[in-house]
């Protein structure tokens, strides 16, 4: 058949796929081939194109070289010769002998014959031969003349090969590899293995463990808000424990509980540990959410190892659930753990163990035990299920010579569904953590905070009578902030916009019973609703002092027009992402503003707008103390305070600034220098030194102060005398202002609130507000007041118009107040 009637049956047969995968790519393919077919035709000179159509018969080819040779005889050339007559003349099928001019294609070394011209059967006549004509033996012919048109061969170099145009493009890295983890770093095996016994099965790669898995450093990791998967976990040790060869105790820790989760997920504790995760599902957010936040992110770190868990000797899932009562959330955050865990390199040894709680679960979870330790005795290879996508082709596709193993002869097969390229986004997405509320009625922090007296506005903000508030309306005595800043407590509203924080310090008064987080990842609700449902509550609240005994009617009438909100309670304030928008609400409403920040958000504490005083904890001086005091969650926590003193010292130079220092006996009193070096490089207005409040310890041990870790009034006044002698000695201008007692908390002031000889600590609201709506800008120097004298370092810092109650064996009464022994608040006055 001929060429061209080929194409145009193989096009004739294709036409209808043209068809099917859509008109503008089938108009395309149609002009191009039609350009490749025709356009060379057309082009062509018409003799040329004769000669193309007609076809010679084949017959024996005369050798051109002067067509007789000595004996008259036609020579001819042997069959399937390129070249004749020592290379001169037309050789075989019209290819060209190199005398006539063209260049010879394929230089094939002639049979030497007996005696004869180049095989014809010529004589031998000198150095020539064929009737004299072209050179003998042992001559090169040379290339002089140019070449024929093209010959159906050449022609047929133009046409085009669709067998291979609709596979996907071969990459540099076209030989498929498998990534194979173990102790000694990451090998990479062959994709397919041969192996006449394994049938129709296709094996990935085989892993092995450098040692047996029964000398293994087992960890039992375990996440639980009400204890079944506690629960669970233990039996998985015990049962482990009860394995026969095991070399080591499981050790059994509590994800919640561990301060810094790169000891484990970054950095593996022994060169031979097995991780056993046991994971609930919780469709409110719960701790277990913060682990799979921080896996991801360990994902997403350039700056971290890619496969930090590959040092693992392997890992295992067990996750927990209820299969009829949510069905569609049965075991996924065991799911997303065991993704993420295996994506960061980790060997899975067994599979994803899913278990319905609701009917004898801890049964199962005894028998899932015990089969993870019959296989724990087994050290057989595992068949491991090569994931393209974890593989990063520039990480290891990088050919050091340049070459391409995906070229011809290459046998890798790729499946359709691959063609689109690596892993897709949504599949991340699906093992991303999805957006909750961060605090839903039906869950247990919900549970534990209304427990702790705590009202829920919302979804992740809250509020919270103080007891100084509940002091002040019996007339019993005011919060510090009174006799530092002028704050009456009856009027204050303890508010947070978000429950939520980014540290877990040891004197936290929740016991870790809020939710952790180093970013904003739930729902959000708007401003104005936080603060109408806030105020709402607070005042619900209020209306319950109404029958207690010695509550003052004046003050309760005043507490339902709130005049303060300490924006600190317990939480993270400033890691709510409206925080500037809710503080302009405050002030509209003529509240003033008390926002707390724990220097660790440098990015938000920079856009704060203005406020009426701003706090930041400095919890400790030197980074070790830090972390031990307030764990932090971000690795950098020591750079992003340095970075908010920095911020406080020239973007919020405008604000009145404050540095809270909370003293906890044996973390952070040692190193009074390196607290002056922070001063020095924030330069606030106010340092605040409060010693820690006993809150008890909680059951998980979480929070394990005691009451030799809070140090007393006494030890409070000597860190603060020494701490400004410090201050003095390097010329910063500080001094002590003022104090309370009650509270165990003394001011440290900068001396330019000292005016004429007085301290003016105290603020002016209400100039405060008149600056704020004049527009003009204006700074910390003009809304202070003067401190009252009662109120002053050496003076104790109780308000008059309340009665100091002892207890124990100091009560001097019964510890009622009578109402008429009180000078009156007026309506009104802050």
């Amino acid at each position: 058949m001929d060429l061209k009637v080929k194409i145009y049956v193989t096009l004739g047969v294709l036409s209808p796929v043209f068809l099917y995968m859509g008109g503008r790519l089938s108009i395309l393919v149609v002009i191009w081939t039609s350009v490749v077919l025709f356009l060379p035709e057309l082009l062509k000179p018409k003799e040329v194109e004769k000669e193309q159509k007609v076809e010679p018969k084949k017959k024996d080819h005369v050798c051109k070289c002067g067509g007789k040779n000595g004996k008259s005889e036609a020579a001819h050339s042997d069959e399937g010769k390129e070249e004749c007559c020592g290379g001169k003349g037309t050789g075989v099928n019209g290819k060209e002998c190199c005398g006539k001019g063209g260049k010879k294609k394929v230089e094939v070394e002639p049979k030497k014959p007996k005696d004869g011209c180049c095989s014809s059967g010529g004589k031998k006549s000198g150095k020539k031969c064929c009737g004299g004509k072209g050179h003998g033996h042992g001559k090169e012919t040379k290339d002089t003349k140019e070449p024929s048109p093209a010959t159906a061969q050449e022609w047929d170099s133009l046409t085009v090969d669709f067998t291979n145009a609709f596979k996907p493009a071969k990459t540099s890295k076209a030989k498929k590899t498998v990534k194979v983890f173990g102790k000694k770093g990451m090998t990479q095996i062959s994709s397919k293995q041969e192996d006449s016994n394994s049938g129709d099965l296709i094996k990935s790669a085989f892993t092995v463990s450098n040692d047996e898995l029964l000398n293994s450093d087992i960890y039992v990791f375990y996440s639980s808000l009400q204890g079944s998967a506690e629960k669970a976990a233990g039996i998985v040790q015990e049962k482990l424990k009860a394995v026969e060869g095991l070399k080591n105790e499981p050790k059994l820790l509590n994800l919640d509980e561990i301060d810094d989760t790169d000891k484990y997920f970054v950095d593996v504790p022994s060169e031979n540990a097995l991780y056993v995760l046991v994971v609930p599902s919780y469709d409110v957010d719960c701790p277990l959410d913060y682990f799979i936040q921080t896996l991801e992110e360990n994902f997403n770190d350039h700056r971290l190892d890619r496969f930090p868990l590959r040092k693992l000797v392997g890992y295992t899932v067990l996750g927990l659930g209820d299969s009829e009562s949510w069905p569609d959330k049965f075991c996924y955050q065991a799911n997303k753990v065991d993704y993420w865990v295996s994506h960061l390199g980790g060997r899975r040894i067994f599979p994803v163990g899913k278990i319905c709680m609701k009917y004898d679960g801890f049964e199962k979870v005894g028998e899932w035990a015990e089969l993870l330790g019959e296989l724990l005795k087994d050290n057989e290879p595992i068949l491991y299920e090569y994931d393209e996508n974890v593989d990063d082709s520039e990480e290891d596709g990088d050919d050091q010579d340049g070459s391409d193993e995906g070229g011809e002869g290459s046998d890798q097969e790729v499946d359709l569904e691959d063609v689109g390229g690596k892993e897709s986004d949504s599949k991340r997405n699906e093992n991303s953590l999805e957006v909750k509320q961060m605090i839903a009625k039906d869950s247990p922090t919900y549970r534990n905070l209304t427990k702790q007296g705590y009202r829920i506005v919302g979804s992740h903000s809250g509020v919270k009578i103080c007891r100084w508030t509940k002091n002040e309306l019996r007339g019993k005595g005011s919060c510090y902030k009174k006799s530092l800043f002028n704050i009456a407590s009856s009027r204050c509203m303890e508010l947070t916009p978000s429950l939520a924080c980014s540290s877990k310090c040891v004197f936290c008064w929740r016991h870790g019973t809020n939710p952790v987080s180093k970013n904003w990842r739930w729902e959000t609700d708007e401003p104005e609703f936080i603060l109408e449902n806030a105020l709402a509550a607070h005042y619900s609240m209020i209306k319950q002092m109404r029958g207690v005994p010695g509550v003052i009617a004046d003050r309760f009438i005043n507490a339902f027009k709130v005049a303060h909100c300490a924006l600190s309670l317990v939480g993270e304030p400033i890691l709510y992402p409206y925080i500037s928008k809710f503080v302009e609400l405050l002030h509209e409403k003529d509240i003033s503003s008390f926002l707390v920040c724990n220097a660790q958000h440098p990015e938000s504490l920079r856009s704060l707008g203005k406020v009426t005083q701003l706090y930041v904890s400095i919890d400790a001086s030197t980074k070790d103390e830090l972390r031990k005091v307030d764990r932090p969650l971000y690795k950098d926590f020591w750079e992003r305070m340095m970075e908010c003193l920095d911020i406080i010292r020239t973007t919020q130079s405008h604000q009145r600034t404050v540095f809270r220092l909370t003293l906890v006996k044996g973390f952070n009193m040692g190193d009074i220098s390196a607290y002056a070096d922070l001063v020095q490089r924030g330069v606030p207005c106010f340092i605040e030194v409060k010693g820690a409040t006993f809150s008890g310890s909680s059951k998980d041990n979480v929070n394990a102060l005691t009451m030799q870790n809070i140090p007393f009034n006494e030890e409070c006044k000597d860190f603060v005398e020494n701490f400004v002698a410090e201050l003095k000695r390097r010329g910063l201008p500080y001094d002590i202002a003022a104090e309370h007692a009650h509270s165990n908390c003394v001011l440290i002031a900068d001396t330019k609130f000292k005016v004429d000889g007085k301290w003016n600590t105290h603020i002016d609201f209400a100039k405060f507000f008149e600056l704020l709506r004049s527009g003009e800008s204006f700074t910390h120097m003009d809304y202070m007041q003067e401190t009252p004298e009662w109120a002053l370092y050496g003076n104790g810092g109780f308000a008059p118009g309340n009665v100091r109650v002892a207890h124990g064996d100091r009560v001097a009464n019964d510890g009622r107040v009578d109402a008429a022994d009180l000078p009156e608040i007026p309506v009104g006055a802050v």
